[in-house]
C-alpha cells in the first residue's frame, strides 16, 4: 500500500487565490461577507446510525478538512478568514485532531466546543450563507445562485495546490488499479477485487470519491454498475474497473478495461486505448469540448467499422445515431473536489446553459477549455442489450453484424479514462505517469 503524501506546497498561495476569488464575487453581488458551513451529520431515521459525512465543497475548497462537520468559515474581503473549528468534548466519537500549522496558520482560528458558537460572530451587513446544514435553513441569502455561479466558474481553473492533490489521488488510485488487475488475473470475484482495491488504496468505501464500478464480463455494459457479486463467473472474459481515490478532498477518476485472454476483445481494447490517448492530446486551451466529444464518436465508429461490427461508414454511424448505441455517455466531465465538478455546462453568472450537441443528452461538459481546467477523458464502447434491441427494432438492423455482436456481448464493454489538466501548451496527463 502506498503511503499517501500530504500536499502542503503552495497551499498558502491557494488560500490567497480563494480570498481573491471570493472577494471579487462578494463585491460583484453586493455582499459584505459569507458564512461557509461545512455541513452537519445526518442521522438515519429512528436509529443512531450516522451516514458518511461529505463536506460542503465550498468549505472544502478552502480547507483540507474532510471529516469536520459543523465547522464554519467566515469570509470578509480584506480580512483574514475566520475558522470556527468544531472540536467537541466527546467520548462517543473521536473528535477532530488539533489543527496543523501548515493549514491553520492561514486563518484566524477558534476551537469551538459548541456547534453553534459561530452564530455570535456573524458580521454586520449583507451576508451570504453557503451550505445545506439544517441550521442555515431559515437564513436570508442562502446559496444565492449568481454568487455561486461566479464561484463555480472560478473553480474550473485549478491552482497548483489543487493539481498536486489530484496528482497524488491519481498515484494512489493507479497503485490500487494494478492490484485490482492482479486480483482479476487470479480469478477473484467482483467483491474480492473491490476489497483488494480498497486495501491497496488504504481507503474505506466512505473515503472513495464515488462508488467503485467493479464489473466482470457482461456487467461491464452497465455504465454505473453498482453490484459487487461474491460469486465469480464460471468463465472470465473481461474486467472493467472505474475507481478513484481522494487526497485532501480532491478526486481522481480512472477507468481501465482488461481482457481475460488474447483475441478480438483484447485487440479492441488496444484500439480504444490508442484512440483515448489521441483524444487526451487534443485537450488544449481554446478547444470546444463538444467538438472533442463528437470526434470521439467518429473515432469509436471507426473502431466499430474496422472490426466489422458495423457495416456503414463512421460518418454515417455518427449522423444516424448508430455510434450512440455503442457509446451512449459523454466523453468526460470536470474534475476536482467533486468527481463531477461544477460549471461544466454554464456560460455565465446567470447560469446560462451551453447546449449539448443534438442527440447527445448525457454530455456533462460543453465549455471551451481554459488553462487550469481539470477533466476526464473516457471514451467507451459497449454491447448494451436494451440499446441494441431498440436499434434492431427501430433503426437499420442491417447496419450491424449481429453475429459479431453476439460473440462480444459476454465481454460487456470497454472504457478507458484518464485525468487531464489543460495548460497553455501540452496537456498534463495525471494518470499515465502514475501507472508507470
Amino acid at each position: 500500500m502506498p503511503t499517501q503524501k500530504v500536499v502542503t506546497e503552495q497551499y498558502g498561495e491557494h488560500v490567497k487565490t480563494c480570498q481573491s476569488r471570493w472577494a471579487g464575487a462578494l463585491a460583484a453581488e453586493g455582499f459584505d461577507a459569507a458564512i461557509i458551513h461545512a455541513g452537519s451529520e445526518i442521522i438515519s431515521f429512528l436509529d443512531d446510525y450516522i451516514y458518511p459525512f461529505r463536506p460542503n465543497p465550498h468549505f472544502l475548497s478552502w480547507l483540507p478538512l474532510t471529516h469536520h462537520h459543523d465547522s464554519v468559515l467566515i469570509v470578509q474581503p480584506g480580512k483574514t478568514p475566520v475558522l470556527h473549528y468544531y472540536q467537541p468534548d466527546d467520548y462517543w466519537y473521536l473528535p477532530p485532531a488539533d489543527p496543523e500549522a501548515w493549514w491553520a496558520d492561514q486563518f484566524d482560528l477558534n476551537s469551538e466546543r459548541s456547534a453553534k458558537a459561530w452564530e455570535k460572530s456573524v458580521p454586520a451587513g449583507r451576508v451570504a450563507f453557503i451550505g445545506d446544514a439544517p441550521c442555515l435553513a431559515d437564513r436570508e441569502n442562502l446559496n444565492p445562485s449568481r454568487l455561486l455561479n461566479r464561484l463555480h466558474l472560478e473553480r474550473t481553473r485549478k491552482t497548483p495546490y489543487e493539481v498536486a492533490c489530484m496528482a497524488e489521488a491519481g498515484r494512489v488510485a493507479a497503485f490500487a488499479h494494478r492490484e485490482a488487475e492482479r486480483a482479476f488475473r487470479e480469478g477473484c470475484s467482483e467483491y474480492q477485487i473491490h476489497q483488494r482495491y480498497c486495501q491497496a488504496a488504504g481507503l474505506v468505501d466512505a473515503e472513495l470519491p464515488y462508488g467503485n464500478i467493479v464489473a466482470l464480463n457482461e456487467n461491464g455494459a452497465v455504465l454505473h454498475y453498482q453490484e459487487r457479486l461474491h460469486q465469480r463467473p464460471e468463465e472470465l472474459h473481461a474486467f472493467l474497473i472505474d475507481a478513484g481515490a481522494t487526497q485532501q478532498g480532491y478526486a481522481s477518476d480512472i477507468t481501465r478495461t482488461y481482457a481475460a485472454r488474447q483475441g478480438v476483445f483484447s485487440e479492441m481494447i488496444e484500439a480504444m486505448d490508442a484512440l483515448q490517448q489521441d483524444l487526451c492530446s487534443g485537450m488544449r486551451e481554446g478547444v470546444d469540448y463538444r467538438d472533442m466529444h463528437l470526434e470521439a464518436h467518429r473515432k469509436i465508429a471507426g473502431v466499430l467499422a474496422a472490426f466489422g461490427i458495423i457495416r456503414v461508414s463512421p460518418e454515417a454511424a455518427v449522423e444516424t445515431g448508430l455510434s450512440s448505441v455503442f457509446f451512449p455517455h459523454g466523453l468526460g466531465h470536470f474534475l476536482g473536489i467533486q468527481t463531477h465538478d461544477v460549471a461544466g455546462l454554464i456560460a455565465d453568472v446567470e447560469g446560462t446553459e451551453i447546449p449539448r450537441p443534438e442527440g447527445h443528452p448525457f454530455l456533462r461538459l460543453t465549455r471551451v477549455l481554459e488553462s487550469g481546467n481539470a477533466l476526464t477523458v473516457e471514451p467507451g464502447l459497449y454491447f448494451i442489450d436494451s440499446l441494441l434491441r431498440r436499434w434492431r427494432e427501430q433503426g437499420d438492423a442491417s447496419a450491424i453484424d449481429w453475429t459479431k455482436v453476439e460473440t462480444l456481448r459476454p465481454c460487456g464493454g470497454i472504457r478507458i479514462e484518464d485525468n487531464i489538466v489543460v495548460t497553455g501548451g501540452e496537456p498534463l496527463n495525471l494518470t499515465r505517469p502514475a501507472f508507470g
